[in-house]
């Protein structure tokens, strides 16, 4: 059977009114259709554990930033080894750029030139390609990562979601609301998100232990109900270990026709916890690129059609997963001439 991701089809589109855009649908991409006869769509894996491999910067609480504004050719090979290794979808390297941890450090007046810095850089990763990826827009959480306590007002999450939105949305293909750790979070960030008029994915990040529950405590399925009210097209599961990630798309199953998933490497992040650098984070040796891609196996049985990676998934995992799908072509060219 040959999976159709009908919301691929997608489309560039124009802002004619600073106030309230007026949107505008163009012309396809050209690779657009062939994601059609695909089993499923290959996303990238972690920018950012990726860099910290490749860069000299030391790890300070902005170092990506630091990487994105110091060595953008870095985030451009980064993209373009993951779209070799054959990500139908790449993501901004902008996660880390958010106005309140730029703020934090008093380097909120670089906002602007930090998500250009993203944006160029995928392009050009994009330009390298004869058959270039989509580009996914990221709106990940605000004041960090794994930490749901921590969030901001529901006020000032509108405008700074709205303010990140804005500087992405004429040179994405979709918007990817990212290791969302909780309702509130989520459902802000996909209202935003819903607002440029392009596909919305929005992706999880639930408890290590039980995949039911996000990080805050709220019960995914809740979390997939709020969100899909809001609009999303997709349901995604992400930087969560692999073993939750299926006990949660086991969750998500009944409830979305579009499911994703994009795990982590890390033995875990509660010494994350309160920390400013992921120094103190140690990856997983047994997520092998080929034990990595057994978890993707089990995934697609579950209905996901969209697989990726995150922190400590590198080309080499993507690769592998391309690999699988490539196998999957094969079987379903041959059942399809029986």
């Amino acid at each position: 059977m040959i999976f159709r991701i009908n919301f691929l089809f997608l489309n560039r589109w124009v802002c004619q009114s600073s106030e309230k855009p007026q949107l505008q649908f163009l012309d396809h991409r050209s690779n657009e259709i062939s994601f059609l006869n695909k089993p499923f769509t290959l996303l990238d894996g972690g920018m950012g554990q990726e860099l910290v491999k490749r860069a000299k910067n030391p790890l300070t609480p902005l170092w990506s930033a630091d990487v994105l504004r110091d060595h953008p050719d870095l985030v451009v090979d980064v993209h373009r080894d993951f779209i070799k290794a054959g990500a139908d979808v790449i993501t901004l390297g902008s996660y880390a750029v958010t106005p309140t941890r730029l703020a934090k450090y008093n380097r909120q007046d670089e906002f602007k030139d930090l998500q250009k810095a993203a944006i160029n850089a995928a392009r050009q990763a994009c330009d390298d390609i004869e058959l270039s990826p989509l580009i996914a827009g990221t709106l990940p959480p605000l004041p960090g990562s794994y930490r749901p306590s921590e969030r901001l007002t529901s006020q000032a999450s509108h405008e700074e979601y709205q303010h990140i939105a804005e500087q992405q949305y004429k040179h994405v293909d979709l918007f990817l609301c990212e290791t969302m750790a909780s309702i509130e979070e989520a459902c802000i960030s996909t209202s935003i998100a819903m607002k440029s008029g392009l596909p919305v994915w929005t992706s999880f990040t639930v408890n290590e232990k039980d995949g039911s529950f996000l990080r805050s405590g709220e019960l995914i399925i809740e979390a997939a109900k709020a969100v899909l009210s809001e609009g999303a097209s997709a349901l995604l599961i992400n930087c969560s270990p692999p073993e939750a990630t299926t006990q949660a798309l086991g969750e998500l199953a009944p409830l979305a026709e579009t499911l994703g998933a994009y795990a982590n490497g890390f033995v875990t992040v509660e010494p994350y916890q309160g920390h400013a650098t992921v120094d103190v984070l140690k990856s997983r040796e047994d997520i092998t690129p080929q034990t990595y891609a057994e978890f993707a196996k089990k995934w697609l049985s579950l209905g996901t059609t969209i697989l990726g990676g995150c922190c400590e998934i590198g080309p080499d995992h993507i690769a592998e997963i391309c690999k699988l799908r490539e196998k999957i072509l094969i079987s379903n060219t041959i059942q399809n001439h029986k």
